[in-house]
């Protein structure tokens, strides 16, 4: 929080906990216009991020929310690419209006704001269908990466998140794996074992030998096999169901510090 307040006058803003090669989207930069909505209870907080978010030609604040029930309002009336969605908020808190905003339109991408202090509202987010995690006291270049990454299809999920939700995995009930598993081939096993360490494309195509595009392939073919809508939920899936075992997450990603 503390790098919020000062944003509002010396201009230093929160940032995003990512996977690596984030930071490679942000530099690249994104064609498309990203239509973001603000959801925090906290002025402050709204104004700093729309006044580091305004400042990059191809992102528009198209709406602030100071609650739950206004953001799932404002997020059917504007229709933005990116919603920023903040935990704590009166009226219906962050969870509820994730849950709500993807009911109504299942392709809409969340970045939940947070911080480190709130594993069980990490989780609980996973769970509702957010893309990525935004900290609230992090360098403003990785916030900006994020919005761009998430807007464009991917999803974040940090070495240092990644192990946070593994252990809250391992202390609940393990369903049965579901049979979809079978539906993949040898190749598309490999790519999930590597995205659910964390690894991007980049790094898969890399590990395997193989390009880029052939990585995205499989990914895609992966997602649309298990119904699922972005790598968040595919590492969620893997500990959920126990395909993989904590112990597989390189040292890394147990490790890394937040800015990965």
């Amino acid at each position: 929080m503390r790098a919020v307040y000062a944003a509002s006058n010396a201009g230093a803003l929160p940032a995003v906990v990512s996977y690596g090669a984030t930071l490679r989207v942000a530099q690249r930069g994104c064609p498309m216009s990203i239509r973001v909505l603000v959801a925090d209870d906290q002025s402050m907080v709204r104004a700093g991020f729309r006044m580091l978010l305004s400042g990059e030609e191809d992102i528009e604040v198209v709406a602030e929310a100071s609650n739950g029930l206004e953001a799932v309002d404002k997020a059917a009336r504007f229709q933005p690419t990116v919603v920023l969605m903040d935990i704590r908020m009166p009226e219906l808190d962050g969870l509820e209006a994730t849950r709500r905003i993807l009911a109504a339109d299942n392709a809409a991408r969340i970045l939940i704001l947070t911080t480190f202090d709130l594993d069980e509202y990490i989780y609980e987010a996973l769970k509702a269908g957010a893309s990525g995690f935004v900290l609230k006291d992090e360098p403003p270049e990785q916030l900006i990466a994020a919005v761009r990454t998430v807007a464009s299809g991917d999803a974040l999920l940090s070495p240092a998140v990644t192990k946070r939700v593994i252990s809250e995995f391992t202390r609940i009930p393990r369903p049965v794996p579901p049979k979809e598993l079978d539906d993949l081939t040898e190749r598309e096993l490999e790519v999930f074992r590597l995205i659910a360490r964390g690894l991007s494309n980049a790094e898969i195509a890399q590990e395997l030998y193989i390009s880029d595009t052939t990585v995205k392939t499989h990914v895609t073919h992966i997602l649309q096999k298990l119904d699922l809508r972005d790598r968040v939920q595919a590492v969620v899936l893997a500990y959920q169901a126990g395909f993989f075992e904590p112990d597989a997450v390189p040292s890394s990603a147990r490790d890394e510090s937040p800015t990965a």
